[in-house]
């Protein structure tokens, strides 16, 4: 009986710290293993958590970094009930606290990013009862500013402003240089200017009226032939021949 006791005992005081023990060790941390920025942007470093216990003021964040070329870690970064950013070292007046621990966000924004910032950036958070967990690492790439970028632009400008233009003009050219397929199908029609047309139309006007005048002058002749005959004889004649 007592052995039996004792087993229960000791099942039961397992079990006790089976639970207390996950009550103070599931605090989880994570952040994303890679993240790249241009040099002189602005770039997140994104940590969040999920803690067993409601988050309180006890709650402290740190920041830490290892530059890309080696050497020990350093806090540069800490949070607890208020940020406190760095004072100094290059980091000084370049990070700015993003997070909301009562919904598990513990991200910061590194602004201005140079080349020296490269490296990893480890987020710790600790929220009593629960000790701390596994930190998160995140690998920042901070790589200058690309020429393809701007070669990208140029190469848009060209395609749509300046490749249009271009077509426009040799088609203007192409118009004022070489004649119409109308015009060189018909040389005949050729383009008059008003003053030519007018010229003759008054050309081919006047044969015609003349030719009338002379003939009026005939019929009178012919109505009164008698009298001509006898006074103008020549005029009469000259007006026949005429008509």
């Amino acid at each position: 009986m007592d052995v039996k006791r004792g087993s229960r005992g000791a099942v039961v005081c397992v079990c006790v710290a089976l639970v207390l023990l996950r009550s103070v060790c599931c605090i989880s941390v994570t952040a994303p293993a890679e993240v790249s920025a241009v040099r002189g942007s602005s770039v997140t470093l994104s940590c969040s958590f999920i803690s067993s216990s409601s988050v309180t003021s006890a709650m402290s964040v740190d920041w830490s970094f290892r530059p890309e070329r080696g050497g020990p870690d350093h806090t540069f970064f800490h949070f607890s009930s208020q940020a406190y950013p760095p004072l100094e070292d290059y980091f000084k007046d370049r990070v700015k606290w993003l997070g909301s621990p009562s919904g598990g966000d513990a991200s910061i924004q590194l602004l201005n990013a140079s080349l020296t910032d490269n490296g990893t950036y480890t987020c710790a958070v600790r929220n009593p009862p629960d000790v701390q967990g596994s930190p998160a690492q995140t690998v920042l790439s901070v790589t200058p500013q690309r020429g393809s970028l701007a070669f990208t632009d140029v190469g848009v400008l060209l395609v749509f402003v300046l490749l249009p233009s271009g077509l426009i003009t040799l088609l203007l050219l192409a118009r004022i240089l070489c004649p119409c397929s109308s015009e060189s199908q018909n040389p005949g029609a050729t383009h008059h200017s008003p003053i030519e047309e007018l010229a003759a139309e008054e050309y081919s006007l006047a044969p015609q009226q003349k030719k009338s005048s002379m003939c009026c002058c005939y019929f009178k002749g012919y109505e009164y032939e008698d009298d001509y005959m006898q006074e103008k004889p020549h005029e009469l004649t000259f007006t026949e021949s005429q008509c």
